[in-house]
């Protein structure tokens, strides 16, 4: 059995809560993964284990923990367990991928990638006029896709947003809804409202949407537009007909920016019906002006269970 010590230098009370987490949770979840035993009193942390490498891997994951923490990063289990799945397969330390905030939100929060995936889709979002974000729920695509697309509008880089998202039904059919047209179609525009009001505010969001500068719609209302000057997000791309994925995809204008998310493992349509992600993955992957990026499990950043189904249902 090996044992090492780690002082952990000018440790305060409330870093080290954040650190090793409420009743040592963080700490718990390393023990189960290395197989080992830590004892933390504040500034030390004795760690026991039978391979003299997990000591090492331990105290290089507490450095870069607490980095994180003290660049005033978000930091809980989540953001631990990321940092344990990439340990052996990336270089870039965590505290890198912190380093360059996207955007603030409307209450000053700087927004981050929070893995290494997401940073490679902010990435191709700003280097391509066409991104295709494809995975799996919790990884972030609809929020940093609005996040990047209020960043635009805001610096004038376009003169407005224009978001929409098939209306199909999982399981309720539109006709049985109470009250109008848009009554009936915002629950599926919800997660797009969502985002913006994290960003901008309610009252900001509602003026907006008032003006006409940002437009939240169901797909179908974008046959017959051509859309110039507008940063516009496509999402549930899956429940996109092959007809209706080339209908939005050429309403591209001058200017304009256009993102497409999805999820081609959460398909509502009839099993005689082509998922439209689906069929433009394999018609327009050639070409190199077009970024598909693909999120996976290990992007997933909402509560750690979320991976765990995921991966049942894989």
């Amino acid at each position: 059995m090996y044992q090492s010590e780690i002082t952990l230098n000018d440790l305060t009370m409330d870093e080290a809560l954040v650190l090793y987490g409420v009743n040592d949770a963080n700490l718990e979840y390393l023990e189960e993964y290395y197989h080992c035993s830590i004892l933390a009193r504040n500034q030390q942390c004795i760690i026991k284990s039978e391979s003299k490498e997990t000591l090492t891997i331990i105290k290089d994951i507490l450095d870069q923990a607490l980095a994180v923490i003290r660049s005033n990063q978000e930091f809980d289990l989540s953001t631990l367990q990321y940092m344990v799945e990439i340990n052996d397969t990336e270089k870039t330390s965590m505290v890198e991928l912190k380093k360059t905030p996207l955007a603030s939100n409307f209450k000053g929060k700087m927004i981050y990638p929070k893995t290494f995936g997401q940073q490679v889709f902010i990435e191709a979002m700003k280097k391509h006029d066409l991104t295709f974000a494809i995975g799996p729920a919790g990884t972030g695509k609809t929020y940093l896709a609005v996040v990047y697309a209020v960043w635009s509008l805001k610096n004038n880089h376009v003169k407005k947003i224009i978001l929409t998202r098939p209306a199909v039904e999982a399981g309720e059919n539109l006709g049985f809804l109470p009250g109008d047209l848009k009554e009936k179609v915002d629950p599926y525009l919800r997660p797009l409202y969502d985002a913006l009001y994290d960003m901008l505010g309610f009252e900001a969001t509602n003026k907006y949407i008032e003006k006409g500068t940002i437009e939240i719609a169901p797909l179908a209302y974008m046959r017959g537009r051509t859309l110039d000057d507008a940063f516009v997000i496509l999402d549930e791309a899956q429940n996109t007909l092959s007809s209706q994925m080339k209908m939005f995809l050429t309403r591209m204008g001058n200017n304009s920016t256009i993102v497409v998310t999805g999820d081609v493992t959460q398909i509502d349509l009839r099993k005689d019906q082509t998922s439209g992600l689906k069929d433009v993955q394999a018609r327009l992957s050639d070409i190199k002006e077009i970024a598909f990026v693909y999120l996976h499990e290990s992007d997933v950043v909402r509560h750690p269970l979320v991976k765990k189904i995921l991966s049942k249902y894989e």
